[in-house]
């Protein structure tokens, strides 16, 4: 695969403060990557760094082949912040259309554009009368201007519903199919848990691990938790053979490491016709992402 961002042992000081510390890693051309940490450890300081907004103290950045920056790497990388602003005053489709102007685009793609994040029957509107989640999907459609090769996206679901969350996710999944690489950073966990192949979390301006979800499902070896059942007249039985007390619905809930998952399966799938249900639950992102911050004090 060819990596459309490669970052090297990035260091940025301001002062005596150091917002990233040896920061390396590599996203490659179709890549849908998840940029998590908390507020201050270092996400806004590195997408900076590579929409070359302000330079790196040490360290390499190479963006689609090019210095950050730069206007080989500038054609090639869209942007979209967590409140995206526009003129009130202009419609959504004059305000696409200005934005194709000026990156040398046919003006009458505004329409393709505006219908392919879902505002095609707003287009005529003002701004001004857009709600939040419209104002985003006007950035976003700004950001497909030029068919971007690396999308650096900041929050970009924050003020969109849920409908409008699946569909933005859906279009990250067709730009990523077309061969374009998307670094989204954001604190909700849940919907970008299913949405990402690999995932980085930054903590104090260091790289604490990275990696797809298994692979941090492993490095962290946390438990998985099992929901067993019991049919019905069960439940003494399954709590005896199970070392489990039944929770107030009546649901036995264990929990396993990671190595013994398997084992811990087929002790509860031998107890047949006791067991009604079984639900195996993994740790969730919130879980690894918790887990790697609390390791590194935070």
């Amino acid at each position: 695969m060819t990596a459309t961002l490669t970052i090297s042992w990035l260091t940025k000081r301001f002062g005596p403060v150091e917002a990233l510390s040896q920061v390396s890693l590599q996203v490659q051309a179709g890549q849908r990557v998840a940029l998590l940490g908390h507020n201050g450890a270092g996400k806004s300081t590195m997408m900076k760094i590579i929409l070359g907004l302000i330079p790196a103290t040490e360290g390499e950045v190479t963006v689609c082949g090019a210095a950050p920056g730069s206007a080989a790497a500038r054609a090639q990388v869209a942007y979209l912040p967590e409140n995206a602003a526009f003129h009130p005053a202009l419609a959504g489709e004059e305000q696409i259309r200005l934005f194709l102007s000026l990156r040398g685009e046919r003006p009458a793609q505004a329409r393709d554009l505006l219908a392919r994040v879902g505002l095609h029957d707003a287009a005529g509107r003002r701004i001004g009368t857009y709600s939040k989640g419209m104002r985003q999907r006007v950035g976003l459609a700004q950001a497909l201007i030029g068919r971007p090769r690396l999308l650096v996206l900041d929050e970009p679901t924050s003020g969109l519903d849920p409908v409008s969350r699946r569909d933005f996710y859906a279009l990250l999944d067709d730009l990523a199919a077309e061969g374009a690489s998307v670094l989204l950073s954001s604190h909700a966990l849940t919907e970008v848990e299913a949405r990402t192949d690999r995932i980085l979390i930054l903590s104090r301006g260091r790289l604490v691990t990275q990696g797809t979800l298994p692979e941090l499902r492993h490095e962290a070896a946390l438990p998985v938790q099992f929901l067993v059942t019991p049919a019905p007249g069960q439940a003494d039985t399954l709590a005896a053979a199970l070392a489990a007390t039944p929770g107030p619905d009546g649901i036995l809930r264990l929990t396993a490491p990671q190595g013994d998952k398997l084992a811990a399966l087929a002790r509860i799938a031998g107890l047949g016709a006791a067991v009604a249900d079984l639900d195996v639950i993994p740790p969730s992102l919130e879980d690894i992402y918790s887990h790697f911050s609390r390791r590194d004090g935070q």
